[in-house]
């Protein structure tokens, strides 16, 4: 153990403080500094041993707070009074002491150039992974300048500290991945650093969440109770076609599970219970190669809770949804303890969760990547992976699973094209996914046997129709879905349908939509007709069965995915899928250009639309005309021989949705006696963010633009800031409709309009 230090030397006999706690009945405990910097370096080398880069961790763990030894920060949290003083150490507030400056210049003079590798992360613990060099405005300071900060260093050294804590061998520089793996493997140190430090600061400051930690039930628990479900859905479900091939698509995932680890694909027709066979499937790979957990990865907010569910009806509190909402802007030290660190064995989350945190500078983004490793990834829908970003993602999955452990499982019904592909000169055109195994033996055959639908195309697939006239169309039908590519339209469609008519949008919360989802399904369970109109969101992963199926022209996957919501069951000859052009074109970007490849394919092959050549053919166009490293984010994150890194630039820059907006939280009372939303935003201000209260709040939360959020905020009287960075509805305003979800009156462009 480290020896008592006396600080500042002169005899003085104080301890250094890493944090404080104010007791209940008055006063405050302390949490002493040597044992907080020797237990974080332990548990980040506890957290790294898995990937062979133990001893980074465990230095970065004891170096990342040697700035709180300084004069300056021990006088703070001694002297501080209530508020203050309990949130001393977090450095991001106002008025806070620079504590995480010292330790990365240590590790530089300590180590050299290797010392780099731990400046970036102790430099970072609590702002974020830094720049190298400052390129851009509002990436905060480049860890070169900081480094030039050498009196933050010479402040902490006057105190009297172990030379047992400060004396340190240059660990062996083996990069997982060469240069090419460098960014990551720092980030995955970076995540063993930040987690080792929450945890220990948890668990000082919250003894009791810190003791509910761990007590997940294991996979190996978790298998039985996959079965009993899967043995009671094949007991009730009537042996019909459609069932007996998903039995069999059931029956060939556990088949295949024992394959080494890898890339896998599950190529199956929507309504071919991809969701169930492809956890069947992950669930004996994982026991099978000793892999740690399952994440099943999703690619939008609007249809995690139907996934989610499902798996909770299994698993029950083994599983974690997780997407970014309601990650808190502003840290605090409740805020820092309501972050994930995903170390539940089962993992639901999105796209843009799961993708932004591999490339974040975050804390709260980085803590849970150290988790990824020895895991089966499931990436749902995954020809819905951004192509702005594709290369660059490609290149993170190829590095996980050759240097992590992780298995990838790239399931959708239309699967893009990914391998590499090079030019006539040889030259990658794109670093694509070249071992990759199918579960389905014949996906051809499978295809074929689930063929369901009849899709009717237009005429001119350049001329529009006006909203009347489909809705004339879709009137004549008396249980129909319609699915359009926008928010607004959605609106506009659904004012000019019969009254009664269901509308299904991103602009509801997500306990809204499902309590809509579950009355649509009772509805259709009836055989009660109804008409629902709908963005995009159901597209995946909601499990709807309509007789008739309207589209709006876009992207072939798309059409394939509307089409999978009609005759779903196979009850029917033959369902009817309308593929209709819409009054205006599809907003500009992703969406206008994969509407406009899908016209090039069907104007040479429009008598078979869903015919699986088609869709190689619609890939390789839209991939051609589309910059899969649109942000050069590969560049910004490939060292130099100085290990200079661009973190915070690129974490800046790989914005799935470039407009993602600001979460608000919205007053939905499914039922007139529901004041659960009210009671939980009560909590959340007075008591500030926790685990579970940010999980409630996740299920009432609505995205919108940033100009619409600024409209919101500029009328008082609607929504207001409960706690810093977390909006909500105010109480008695009736901006939340019952029906559409969160009003806004005005219009403006919006990406995430694009996307649900």
């Amino acid at each position: 153990m480290l020896a008592s230090c006396c600080l500042w030397g002169a005899g003085n006999a104080m301890k250094a403080l890493a944090h404080v706690k104010q007791m209940e009945g008055g006063g405050y405990t302390e949490h002493l500094l040597d044992k907080h910097l020797l237990k974080v370096g332990d548990g980040a080398k506890q957290f790294a041993a898995i990937v062979g880069s133990g001893k980074w961790a465990e230095l970065a763990g004891r170096w990342h707070d040697l700035g709180k030894y300084s004069r300056e920060f021990q006088g703070y949290i001694r002297t501080a009074s209530g508020y203050d003083r309990q949130q001393a150490h977090v450095e991001a507030l106002p008025g806070r002491v620079d504590h995480s400056t010292a330790g990365a210049i240590h590790a530089v003079n300590t180590l050299g150039l290797p010392g780099r590798v731990l400046a970036y992360l102790i430099a970072g613990h609590h702002a974020g992974l830094p720049d190298w060099e400052k390129l851009e405005e509002g990436t905060g300071g480049s860890l070169r300048e900081r480094l030039e900060r050498k009196d933050l260093l010479e402040n902490a050294l006057a105190a009297d500290i172990s030379d047992a804590l400060l004396h340190a061998d240059t660990p062996s520089l083996q990069i997982p991945g060469g240069r090419g793996g460098f960014a990551l493997w720092v980030r995955i140190l970076f995540s063993c650093l930040v987690d080792a430090d929450f945890l220990d600061t948890e668990a000082f400051m919250d003894g009791e969440r810190m003791r509910q930690r761990g007590s997940y039930t294991s996979l190996e628990a978790l298998r039985p109770r996959l079965e009993r479900h899967l043995d009671a859905l094949t007991q009730v479900a009537p042996d019909t076609p459609v069932n007996r091939l998903r039995a069999d698509i059931l029956r060939q995932c556990r088949g295949s599970a024992a394959k080494d680890p890898g890339f896998f694909s599950l190529t199956v027709p929507t309504g071919g219970g991809k969701t169930l066979s492809g956890m069947a499937f992950a669930m004996d790979h994982a026991l099978i190669h000793g892999k740690r957990r399952i994440i099943h990865v999703i690619p939008y907010t609007s249809i995690i809770e139907q996934t989610a569910n499902i798996f909770r009806k299994i698993f029950d509190e083994a599983v974690i949804e997780h997407h970014s909402s309601l990650d808190p802007d502003q840290e605090t030290a409740r805020s820092r303890l309501a972050v994930e660190n995903w170390d539940a064995p089962v993992i639901v989350t999105t796209s843009v969760q799961f993708f932004e945190s591999l490339f974040a500078a975050r804390t709260s983004r980085c803590r849970k990547l150290h988790n990824l490793v020895d895991s089966v990834v499931v990436l749902d829908e995954v020809q819905l992976l951004p192509p702005a970003f594709l290369q660059p993602i490609l290149d993170t999955l190829n590095l996980l699973v050759e240097h992590y452990g992780v298995t990838v499982v790239l399931s959708t019904a239309t699967q893009p094209v990914l391998e590499t592909r090079r030019d006539s000169f040889g030259r990658n055109q794109l670093r694509g996914l070249d071992h990759v195994h199918e579960i389905i033996a014949d996906p051809d055959v499978l295809y074929s046997a689930l063929e369901r639908v009849r899709v009717h195309l237009p005429d001119d697939l350049n001329a529009g129709t006006d909203w009347q006239t489909i809705a004339n169309e879709v009137t004549g039908h008396d249980s129909v879905l319609v699915i359009v590519n926008t928010r607004r339209q959605a609106r506009e469609l659904h004012a000019l349908l019969p009254p009664g008519t269901i509308h299904l949008s991103a602009l509801m919360c997500g306990e809204h939509r499902s309590d809509v989802i579950a009355g649509i399904k009772q509805k259709l369970n009836n055989g009660e007709p109804m008409r629902v109109v709908s963005t995009q969101l159901v597209e995946a992963g909601v499990d709807l069965d309509f007789p008739v199926v309207y589209r709006a022209l876009a992207g072939l996957d798309s059409i394939a995915q509307a089409a999978g919501r009609c005759n779903r069951e196979g009850r029917l000859a033959s369902g009817e899928v309308v593929v209709f052009v819409p009054p205006e074109p599809a907003p500009p970007g992703m969406m206008r250009r994969a509407a406009a490849k899908t016209v090039s394919v069907l104007a040479g092959n429009g008598d078979d639309p869903l015919a699986r050549s088609n869709f190689s053919t619609f890939f390789r166009l839209f991939y051609d005309d589309t910059d899969l490293d649109e942000k050069k984010i590969s560049h910004l994150l490939t060292p130099g021989d100085n290990l200079d890194v661009q973190f915070r630039t690129a974490a800046k820059r790989f914005r799935i949705i470039d407009d993602i907006g600001q979460a608000v939280l919205v007053r939905y009372h499914g039922k007139e006696d529901d004041r659960n939303i009210d009671k939980w935003l009560n909590t959340l201000r007075a008591e500030g963010p926790s685990r579970w209260l940010m999980r409630k709040l996740q299920r009432y939360s609505v995205n919108v633009s940033d100009w619409h959020f600024q409209q919101l905020v500029e009328d008082s009287q609607i929504i207001e800031e409960i706690h810093p960075g977390i909006w909500a509805q105010m109480a008695g305003t009736t901006i939340y409709d019952p029906v559409l979800g969160l009003a806004l009156e005005t219009d403006a462009p919006s990406a995430s309009d694009l996307v649900v």
